[in-house]
């Protein structure tokens, strides 16, 4: 029985390693132990209620497509929750729960008959399904607006209320891994849905189009592929730098996109790099990307990145204290996606050790996360390796303290974490007692000059940086 219940498991895990990140994998499903197997009913052990709560809210949809796969679509899911970890003499209590939610594909009102009965649709797991795949958590209401995508999200929020009549058609949004291009185009896909029944809204990624391209082939049924997109009101695609070099595949949406451009519908397209930079797309196609808006997403600056923190845990109901929210924004600064990562981290750190989240738990957490094979370097690390070579504290670092003995250490501290971290000069600053961006800018200069002149501080700066290696 355990070894069924086991087996089960493993084959939800191999579902939810595909659409799940990485991150979230292991914080949110690694944890979950095995319980028991009773016909169609499996029970999962979580380690508390926060978990189960944050599994229903954030993963019921994976966990839906996972149990399809595993059991069938019969599958239901009860959550084991433990409330009292126990000790060596008693052993921990838990309570069983039933799943709260049970999201089950919905029939798009305006699709064709003949398309929804198509054998085409039923063939796999990367076959057409009757669902729009939008994840109901993006939204406008969560998408925090700042200079770095404020143009991106205006330009959203009016093809949203206007699908296919407004100039912005395609709407082509591009930027790095992790700055919030899915959510935007979820969010448009969201609000139309909500607010226009009669529209059939669908996002798909360039590689589930593909898949579904060449699970069309074999099956010739080709016909019913192109009849299905051709139906679409509103077609999301995701990274589209991912057609490079699929020559057919290209042709294929070539057709679909001028059909439904010439039938007035909308499009709307993610892409890591903006149109003129994607090689290995036909001319043709890339024109047509540019007819409408391109617009990017780009890194969030602080401000932005203190609403990203305090908007994520208002929805969490959580409580953390300024100091520690300001910590977190100077910390990571290169995406939305690491940041919020850390967030939830650092929400399961608090859960599963039953403390308050505080300055000392989220300096842990960073560590634990940041962290790389290649040992990565934070602020952190720099200020203790300089305070232990100096023979100083890390408080004397970020004091007020001009003393010589005091002012070198820090200047250099600051010189080496312009050099060996990717921090902003005003996170820099912060990190050395709350300092103005141009202090941290006069002691790198200074480190600078002393390094051209004198042979011991030259010194100096190749051992410490010896010691990151």
């Amino acid at each position: 029985m355990q070894r069924e219940v086991q087996t089960v498991w493993n084959n939800c895990l191999r579902v939810l390693q595909e659409i799940v990140p990485e991150a979230s994998y292991k914080t949110w499903f690694e944890p979950i132990v095995p319980v028991r197997m009773q016909g169609s009913v499996l029970t999962i052990q979580v380690p508390s209620e926060f978990f189960y709560e944050w599994l229903e809210e954030n993963f019921v949809h994976a966990l839906r497509k996972a149990l399809d796969y595993a059991i069938g679509r019969d599958g239901q899911l009860e959550y084991s929750i433990v409330v009292d970890q126990g000790n060596a003499q008693n052993r921990p209590i838990a309570v069983n729960m039933p799943t709260t939610k049970n999201p089950q594909s919905s029939k798009p009102d305006n699709v064709s008959p003949d398309i929804l009965r198509s054998p085409f649709q039923l063939k796999d797991l990367d076959s057409l399904t009757l669902d729009s795949y939008l994840n109901p958590s993006y939204t406008f209401d969560n998408y925090v607006e700042g200079d770095c995508n404020r143009l991106a999200r205006n330009a959203g929020h009016a093809v949203a209320s206007r699908p296919g009549l407004t100039s912005f058609n395609p709407l082509m949004i591009y930027g790095g891994v992790g700055l919030g291009k899915t959510h935007l185009v979820q969010a448009i896909g969201n609000f139309v849905k909500n607010n226009n029944q009669d529209k059939f809204v669908l996002y798909v990624t360039s590689e589930k189009f593909t898949n579904q391209f060449l699970n069309a082939i074999k099956s010739d049924s080709l016909r019913d592929f192109n009849q299905f997109y051709m139906q679409v009101d509103v077609l999301v695609i995701d990274d589209v730098q991912f057609l490079q070099k699929k020559e057919k595949t290209q042709d294929i949406f070539f057709h679909i996109f001028n059909h439904l451009h010439q039938s007035g519908k909308q499009i709307i397209m993610t892409s890591d790099r903006p149109p003129t930079a994607l090689g290995g797309l036909d001319d043709r196609l890339l024109s047509r990307f540019k007819w409408g808006l391109t617009t990017d997403l780009q890194t969030p600056d602080l401000e932005t990145r203190i609403a990203i923190i305090q908007k994520k845990l208002v929805a969490e109901g959580v409580y953390i204290d300024d100091s520690v929210i300001e910590y977190l924004a100077h910390s990571i600064n290169t995406n939305v996606r690491e940041l919020e990562g850390v967030v939830v981290s650092l929400m399961a750190q608090a859960s599963l050790n039953r403390r308050d989240i505080d300055l000392e738990l989220a300096k842990m957490t960073l560590r634990n996360i940041v962290v790389n094979d290649e040992k990565e370097i934070t602020i952190d690390t720099v200020q203790e390796m300089v305070a232990d070579f100096y023979n100083v504290t890390i408080a004397d670092l970020k004091s007020k303290s001009r003393k010589r003995e005091v002012v070198h250490p820090r200047q250099v501290a600051m010189y080496l974490a312009k050099e060996m971290t990717e921090l902003s000069l005003k996170s820099i600053g912060y990190h050395f007692g709350g300092r103005d961006h141009s202090t941290v800018i006069h002691a790198i200069q200074l480190v600078n000059d002393l390094i051209k002149e004198k042979a011991e501080i030259r010194e100096e700066i190749a051992k410490l940086k010896g010691y990151f290696k």
